[in-house]
């Protein structure tokens, strides 16, 4: 089998490598944190100090960042891709970015003989290490093709949705749903508890009918009536993508009011939410200033 790098070994990344490397992968990671690299060192895996050392020995390579200045950063900077990888080399990129960024990065490695994709992907941490992600797909054919065989290590669910910076468009709307869908449901569950209703029940008939969401089917029972809140996803991340999906509108010149509203409670959540609180904490917004 052929070496896969990953780069980036936070919470998604780490369950990324290491479903790689269960499924008999040969893999090399790196971070820019030294804790990270150390915590997957111990789990016997490769694991180096620089991208250069990455590329030198991966033939696809995995990127698990949290921004799109981070993986241009990655690509272009002084010992990025750009300047230490080979022509051939396959980039798959699971970030969440924007899209227009993941088209001028393409650009810029088929110039050098290399093909980028896009995948974000959907799940939690758990999820990553079981290979168990969904992943929305932008890219060339050909380069779909010849990741497919990692993907499927990496995925349970993989839905191209058009060429390089499609997948990222997909992943920012998906995730503009899911933050609309919190609030949403979050109001639903103080509506609930003043007209006293059990949310649970609730949700047994919301999840029958109409209204049902992944928020109502998996966030509220996995991580929110159990007061968990553990899920991986960060307050932090969950603002970044929902000003990805503003952006997005924005240069897309479209009005649209419920996006408009939906980025303006999760910016202002952050008065306070924590940066580092669960993404799922949203569903609490608000709950301090009702009357008795």
């Amino acid at each position: 089998m052929s070496t896969v790098g990953v780069i980036g070994l936070g919470h998604m990344g780490r369950g990324m490598a290491l479903a790689l490397q269960h499924d008999g992968w040969a893999v090399v990671g790196t971070d820019a944190s030294p804790a990270a690299r150390q915590a997957l060192a111990g789990e016997r895996m490769a694991v180096v100090d620089s991208i250069t050392e990455v590329a030198a020995r991966a033939d696809v390579i995995v990127l698990s960042l949290p921004t799109a200045a981070v993986v241009t950063q990655v690509i272009t900077g002084k010992d990025g891709l750009l300047a230490a990888g080979r022509p051939g080399q396959l980039v798959i990129d699971t970030s969440t970015s924007h899209p227009d960024t993941t088209r001028v990065l393409a650009g810029l490695l088929a110039g050098a003989g290399m093909a980028l994709i896009d995948a974000p992907v959907s799940g939690s941490p758990k999820a990553a290490l079981a290979g168990q992600l969904t992943m929305l797909l932008g890219g060339d054919a050909a380069d779909l093709a010849r990741a497919e065989p990692v993907l499927v290590t990496l995925s349970a669910k993989r839905v191209r949705v058009g060429g390089v910076g499609a997948g990222h468009v997909a992943k920012i709307a998906n995730n503009l749903l899911c933050a609309a869908h919190l609030i949403a449901a979050g109001e639903v569950a103080q509506l609930a508890d003043r007209a006293g209703v059990d949310m649970a029940q609730l949700l047994e008939g919301i999840n029958a009918g109409s209204g049902r969401s992944g928020v109502t089917q998996t966030n509220f029972p996995t991580w929110i009536l159990n007061n968990a809140f553990d899920s991986g996803f960060t307050m932090k991340l969950m603002r970044k993508d929902v000003r990805l999906a503003a952006e997005l509108v924005g240069q897309a010149g479209l009005d649209l009011p419920l996006t408009a509203e939906v980025a303006r409670l999760w910016e202002e959540s952050a008065e306070s939410i924590d940066d580092g609180e669960d993404f799922n904490r949203i569903v609490e917004l608000g709950r301090d200033h009702q009357p008795d």
